[in-house]
């Protein structure tokens, strides 16, 4: 056993950076100072106000204040919500019990349709109303019910006002600045991404690659959200940054059509690559412009006349990557020697799409329900006086893990928490706490223990999550509260309580459990495939960065998956359909005098039409098909018209990408 950990310069308090310390006193302070405020008041359980600062604690500003306003709304509709069911179902156990999993049950529904503000605030005020109806289930008079909804709620937003007020006192570093810095950085691994998929040696690396690309540029959508909430100069350069990550994720579509076009073009000659290296080491250039690059790309480009439409193509698609990326430096560049009062406007596009499994969430919605329905028939029946701290833990893990990528593996972990707070808690209680008759005697013990937790979480990423979880949770197991109690048989049946609570929820999910990763792959690619269906009409429903953007969010949903056929196959469709998707748009866009081209263009969108559906590809057609396309691009290559050589490249493209559809079969859900 090694016991490396114990020298001095390994211990978490000579190990921990000068940032670390900030966010660890940071939000230790702020969760004493909620208890001391909560006491002081007078409120009948005052941990909770510790537990709220705790939870709203985060690294940056934005983020906490979008997850303050999420805790408040969410406080304040929970505890509304329990004052309306409560108050009207208190004399009948049953409707009580219906009314309450439906509840709970529709907040589950929409948090598991939503990714940002709105799921946690729903997900708040499901278990907000669980703590407050659970324990109103012996009351008679409703003024009782006000008196427990008010005192919640009073104590959700004093831990919230105390982690604001620390905040102020030792602010975190800018989410403004972490935003540019990553803009930046995205642009460079950009570069590097397209040095790995523009050549034919790393084929293993690329699937692997492209998937990691994708789910980095939606991560910096999330630093946008907290750089808005951070400071009114990002809020007015919204539109401009939502811009940029829309650009950054076509420049990765742009790159993934290109390899697919080297991929089906075994000829290409060595000059053609290297060209793009010379053209991407001038784009990482700070003085790079289209002049320099146009200088490259025109030793690349073949007299149209002599009717390489493949190499002709390729270049077009090289040129218009080049041009988004020096657009996408401007527009940084910008933003970020903008003055405050400057509000830029940048070409209009839709926010970046969150779309959600509306099947997944229906089902977490009625394991919610149903787990509820069960919990609250078994406490009807035996009448167990720690029931309603059993159901509301209950409540609090069908809620909050029902969108977890591994609600088993989370509510696994919270069990693990809440057996490890047991013991603390125990021993905090009856061998500390019952010596000291002041807070603040108390308040002395508890904060180093609160530091040290909480740099552990940061120093230990392997047990962040751990961490944390105990850190959240130990005000509702220490219990301090006002008067305080010292029955050892009630504290441990609580504590007991608390756990079979968690076990309870751990067998709904294990009962009903969610859709397994093939699935939910099999969901996705329906959905990516309808939502292509939709760019094929006339006048499409959707526009083209939309649709591009919620691609890629279905691409990015089995990023942690572990099924790697699963995830290789929705990742197949989503760059075939993508690559299609651009080539109708380019489609759309040419036009010609010819009726004879015309009538071929047209053609390309019944081919789509013919082998593309939402149940699947039309196997049998699919060779047909290729065949057709090669064909035509022979035909037009040979005419000799510019027209007609510059729709063949488009036509080769569009064979490129269908011909990926071929090379595998889609994965069968697991029964």
């Amino acid at each position: 056993m090694s016991w490396q950990w114990l020298a001095w310069e390994n211990l978490p308090w000579i190990r921990a950076t000068r940032g670390q310390w900030r966010y660890a006193l940071r939000n230790t302070f702020a969760m004493c100072i909620a208890l001391s405020f909560a006491y002081s008041l007078d409120l009948d359980q005052p941990y909770w106000a510790m537990t709220s600062a705790a939870v709203v604690s985060f690294p940056t500003i934005g983020g906490a204040i979008s997850k303050s306003l999420g805790r408040i709304v969410g406080s304040l509709v929970g505890a509304l919500a329990a004052i309306l069911i409560a108050g009207n179902t208190l004399n009948d156990p049953w409707l009580f019990t219906l009314s309450f999993a439906t509840w709970l049950g529709f907040c589950t529904w929409i948090a598991n349709l939503h990714q940002n503000n709105v799921a946690y605030a729903f997900s708040l005020a499901g278990y907000t109303a669980a703590l407050i109806a659970f324990s109103t289930v012996n009351i008679t008079e409703f003024s009782q019910l006000w008196d427990i909804a008010q005192a919640r709620v009073c104590e959700a937003i004093t831990g919230i006002l105390s982690a604001g007020l620390m905040m102020m006192l030792l602010p975190s570093t800018s989410d403004g600045d972490a935003l540019m810095v990553t803009l930046k950085q995205m642009q460079a691994r950009l570069l590097e991404h397209a040095r790995l998929l523009l050549n034919r040696e790393t084929a293993d690396k690329a699937q692997t690659a492209h998937e990691n690309m994708i789910g980095q540029i939606l991560t910096t959508n999330l630093l946008r959200i907290q750089a808005y909430w951070s400071h009114y100069r990002y809020r007015r350069q919204n539109k401009v940054l939502n811009y940029v990550l829309h650009q950054q994720l076509r420049l990765t579509g742009v790159l993934s059509g290109l390899r697919r076009m080297l991929l089906n073009w075994p000829e290409a000659p060595p000059a053609l690559f290297r060209a793009i290296d010379m053209l991407l080491a001038e784009l990482e250039q700070p003085d790079c412009d289209k002049y320099k690059l146009a200088k490259i790309l025109r030793t690349l480009t073949p007299e149209i006349s002599q009717g390489d439409y493949r190499q002709l193509a390729f270049v077009s698609r090289l040129r218009y990557f080049c041009w988004v990326y020096l657009d996408v430096q401007r527009w940084t560049r910008l933003v970020d020697n903008a003055s405050p009062e400057q509000r830029l406007s940048p070409p209009s596009v839709p926010a970046l799409a969150l779309e959600s499994d509306r099947a997944e969430a229906l089902l977490s919605a009625g394991r919610t329900f149903f787990a509820i329905v069960i919990g609250c028939t078994f406490q009807i029946y035996t009448q167990w006086d720690q029931g309603p701290a059993a159901l509301t833990l209950t409540a609090i893990a069908c809620v909050l893990y029902s969108s977890a990528p591994s609600p088993s593996a989370s509510v696994t972990l919270l069990l693990k928490t809440l057996l490890i707070l047991c013991v603390l808690s125990f021993v905090m209680k009856f061998a500390v706490m019952i010596q000291v008759s002041q807070l603040w005697h108390f308040l002395l013990i508890l904060f180093p223990l609160i530091v040290t937790l909480q740099l552990f979480k940061l120093l230990i990423p392997k047990r962040a999550a751990l961490w944390g979880q105990i850190v959240v949770f130990m005000g509702s197991f220490i219990s301090v509260s006002n008067p305080p109690t010292w029955d050892y048989g009630a504290v441990l049946n609580a504590d007991m309580a608390k756990v079979c609570g968690v076990i309870f929820a751990w067998l709904a999910f294990v009962l009903i459990r969610p859709s397994s990763d093939d699935r939910k792959s099999l969901r996705h690619i329906r959905a990516i495939r309808r939502g292509f269906l939709d760019q094929l009409r006339p006048k499409p429903h959707a526009s083209q960065n939309h649709y591009e953007s919620r691609l890629y969010f279905h691409i990015n949903q089995l990023k942690s998956s572990q099924q790697a056929q699963a995830k290789l196959w929705l990742l197949r469709w989503g760059v075939v359909l993508q690559n299609s998707a651009h080539i109708v748009w380019e489609l759309r866009s040419w036009h010609t005098h010819s009726p004879l081209l015309s009538a071929q263009r047209d053609r390309c969108f019944q081919i789509l039409q013919t082998i593309i559906s939402e149940r699947g590809v039309h196997s049998s057609q699919l060779d047909t098909v290729l065949a057709e396309l090669s064909a035509q691009c022979t035909d037009l290559a040979r005419s000799h018209d510019p027209e007609a050589i510059r729709l063949a490249g488009i036509l080769w493209r569009l064979n490129c990408s269908l011909a990926q559809l071929g090379y595998s079969v889609p994965p069968q859900p697991s029964k």
